[in-house]
């Protein structure tokens, strides 16, 4: 428990800390989440919500590798120009949804750590293996649109298609364009928000156990 502990403070560094990521991050963000990966597989660690939750952020690393390899297999057998802005397009996109999702699930981490503290009993329903591959679906599910708007904006902005057109596919692309734009406007502010809900509910954590170790040295 106490590596994993590790692992969620190096997360929340990463994703909630720095104002952006960058490749010593991401490399050790990479390590921390096989090496997280191999201990959930041990039989130590009891299959619980946080575990699950757990499990789902390391394997959002998985995108992170997904988009580098396919980058450096378009640059390697030296395809066209267009295979490669699509690559280069497709990783950043990947790179976000992977922020998006981590983001997210420290979030849900750091809410159920909150409800264990303030209402242990009264959320044991709520705090289920269930709920978490849920709510982890959910997420990931969310995302994965996300970041197929924003792939289908940039193939768009790359094609340079700019004549009016009834046909169908054109204007999917115009409105996943629109949708893309939106969105990159919103992850804006949730990710400020996300941000200061998780910066209270540890807040919120931290001066609770420190009000409970005066008590019991009193």
């Amino acid at each position: 428990m106490k590596d994993l502990r590790r692992y969620l403070v190096l997360k929340y560094v990463q994703y909630l800390v720095l104002s952006s990521t960058n490749t010593i991050s991401t490399l050790l963000g990479l390590l921390g989440s096989l090496y997280t990966l191999i201990i959930l597989q041990s039989a130590k660690v009891s299959s619980k919500s946080t575990a699950v939750l757990i499990s789902s952020l390391a394997k959002a690393d998985l995108l992170v590798l997904v988009g580098v390899v396919s980058e450096v297999a378009v640059r390697t057998f030296g395809v066209g120009v267009s295979s490669t802005t699509f690559a280069s397009a497709l990783l950043q996109n990947l790179l976000t949804a992977n922020t998006h999702i981590s983001c997210l699930l420290l979030s849900c981490v750091a809410f159920e750590a909150y409800l264990i503290t303030f209402l242990p009993t009264e959320s044991r329903q709520l705090r289920t293996v269930r709920n978490a591959r849920l709510t982890a679906r959910i997420i990931w599910v969310l995302v994965t649109v996300e970041c197929a708007l924003f792939q289908a904006d940039d193939l768009l902005k790359a094609t340079g298609t700019s004549a009016p057109t009834r046909s169908p596919c054109v204007l999917l692309f115009y409105f996943s364009s629109s949708a893309a734009t939106l969105l990159r406007s919103l992850s804006y502010f949730l990710g400020i928000i996300l941000r200061i809900v998780n910066v209270f509910f540890y807040y919120k954590i931290f001066f609770s156990m420190s009000n409970r170790s005066r008590l019991k040295t009193k």
